[in-house]
């Protein structure tokens, strides 16, 4: 058995003094006598089973490596434990400060050289997740190899891309990200162009790979209310993920995948589950919009292909929007999803199910509510209008849901919500009109007096919509005795651009109906009439409380005043 020992030493100390850097680790295990072999041996022997059993520790992390390092705070071993050890993986190497090995022999620095040169053929990340050769396994290219062979290498390139590297410090593993990218990229280039069904290996490693780049925790940066309130999306500075290098291209890699006739959507779903779609979901989180539009993306490829997943797909944005509205109210990918449901809404089949009817109810009208809706008031406003134009009775649901989530005191959003207004009225008929017809004009009226000049011209804005105008005509009856005291006043309003559109509004009333007009000039009058005799009054009896205060001051009298009481009114 000491013979056997002596003469596999022997040929790894060859074997290590032959080692470079492009040495194929394959054919250097294969070279190596097997661990059975020794095995059977030392069983004819009759070896010694105490050194078998020491020997035993420290060969549970040597085996399925052929290469390990001993990290022990004491380098010195026993005998038994270091041929055990040795003829399991076929090199133990001790990284101790004294290196002296079991049998007494010492590493001089010549073999600490051919030690680097094999730690330069493994790339080992930090975390032990994935190893990465740094000379690529001398893989050949995808469009290099048969057609055949192709999806298996692929199989084993999407493996490779499973090692996730740390972007935070850009001086680390610079050549295995750059290996990493270029593999990313040839794979990118490779999915649209094969002609042959994805198996279902494939389909599962493309999941794997994607799944173990993209998801990971995401680090939002706190926003304050203030920042909500004033948002901008045009301002707003761009958060940029240093990791986009590589995760731009995997986002590349899937929405192709998706996209590709050569996915089978029947069997790609076992893969593509609930499981990964509300992890994708949490991803439009991010603040790197790049990665936000790239989801969006997949998320229309997706719901497009994989019809089973629609109703889960329609419940967990739901969801989303849910926390978002009566919760936290802070989510950087509130637009993006309200892009895909715009898409989703376009393609609702009529009738309307009655789901889709509580869903403008219950989280598209209430999305008005957050302050940062500015951030998202165009694609909100789509979704409405995509009710409307769909379903007409809809309308009147939709602007009371509007003038409920009216603002107050931010004018800014104001002027949105008259911009909204006007897309909606656009699509609204008659009947719809007439129903709420009434409390819009209460609150457009109050838009018209607003001393915030952007806030009364926008409402002005509402008579150059030719659809508008003629709803307005058709009903002025109604509308003008809410709206013309307003009108008037307006008439001396400090911006010149408002009296002007006012004057224009007042004079498409007038050659409308000019009896309607005069009635409604006449009562206005009135009113304005009782207000001053109400106001003559008050200031009267105020006149006369100041006076029994001087006179009770002046005397020191303590007498209770009398009460002044309105005149009675006598009939006949």
């Amino acid at each position: 058995m000491l013979y056997e020992l002596k003469s596999v030493f022997s040929r790894l100390a060859r074997l290590y003094v032959e080692l470079d850097d492009d040495v194929d680790l394959q054919s250097i295990l294969n070279r190596i006598p097997s661990r059975k072999a020794h095995k059977s041996a030392n069983n004819r022997d009759g070896g010694n089973r105490n050194s078998s059993s020491n020997a035993s520790t420290g060969s549970k992390s040597n085996s399925g490596v052929g290469l390990s390092r001993s990290k022990s705070s004491n380098p010195a071993s026993g005998h038994g434990q270091s041929s055990k050890g040795n003829s399991d993986v076929g090199l133990n190497r001790s990284n101790s400060l004294n290196p002296t090995s079991g049998h007494g022999q010492t590493h001089h620095p010549a073999s600490n050289t051919g030690t680097d040169k094999l730690d330069n053929a493994l790339n080992t990340k930090a975390n032990g997740s994935k190893i990465i050769s740094t000379t690529n396994e001398a893989l050949p290219n995808l469009k290099d190899v048969p057609n055949s062979e192709r999806q298996n290498l692929f199989i084993r390139k999407l493996n490779m891309c499973c090692a996730v590297f740390d972007f935070t410090d850009p001086t680390k593993n610079l050549k295995e990200k750059e290996i990493k990218r270029q593999i990313l990229v040839e794979l990118v280039e490779y999915v649209p162009t094969e002609n042959e069904k994805f198996s279902e290996t494939v389909m599962q490693e493309v999941v794997k790979m994607v799944s173990a780049n993209i998801f990971r925790r995401l680090t939002p940066q706190p926003r304050d209310n203030k920042m909500l309130e004033t948002f901008d999306g045009e301002e707003e500075e761009r958060s940029m993920d240093p990791a986009w290098h590589h995760l731009g291209v995997v986002y590349e890699i899937f929405l192709r995948f998706v996209h590709s006739p050569e996915t089978d959507a029947k069997v790609a779903k076992r893969y593509i589950d609930h499981g990964f779609i509300l992890r994708l979901l949490e991803l439009f989180d991010s603040e790197d919009s790049r990665e936000r539009e790239y989801l969006k993306f997949i998320f229309h490829r997706t719901y497009g292909k994989f019809m089973v997943h629609r109703p889960f797909i329609r419940k967990a944005i739901n969801t989303i929007l849910f926390r978002f509205i009566f919760e936290t109210e802070k989510h950087n990918g509130i637009a993006e999803l309200l892009e895909i449901l715009g898409s989703i809404i376009n393609g609702f089949a009529l009738p309307l199910k009655e789901e889709h009817k509580l869903f403008l109810v219950r989280a598209l009208i209430p999305l008005h509510k957050p302050k940062c809706m500015p951030g998202y008031h165009g694609q909100i406003s789509y979704c409405i209008t995509q009710f409307v134009e769909k379903d007409c009775k809809l309308a009147d649901t939709v602007v009371r849901g509007l003038l409920k989530y009216w603002p107050l005191t931010n004018c800014s959003k104001e002027v949105i919500f008259l911009s909204e207004l006007e897309e909606v009225l656009e699509a609204t008929q008659t009947p719809e009109f007439q129903r709420c017809m009434v409390p819009l004009f209460r609150q457009i009226s109050r838009c018209l007096s607003s001393s915030h000049f952007q806030v009364a011209e926008r409402a002005l804005f509402l008579w150059n919509n030719d659809h508008i105008e003629n709803l307005i005509k058709q009903n002025r009856k109604s509308i003008l005795p809410i709206i013309f005291p307003a009108l008037e006043r307006n008439t001396s309003h400090w911006n010149q651009v408002v009296r002007s559109l006012t004057l224009n509004v007042r004079k498409i009333f007038s050659d409308a109906d000019p009896e309607l007009f005069e009635e409604c000039l006449v009562k206005f009058q009135e009113d304005e009439s009782k207000k001053e005799e109400t106001k003559s009054k008050r200031e009267v009896i105020w006149k006369r409380l100041e006076e029994i205060a001087e006179e009770r001051s002046g005397s020191g009298a303590t007498i209770q005043p009398p009460m002044l009481l309105p005149n009675k009114v006598t009939t006949g």
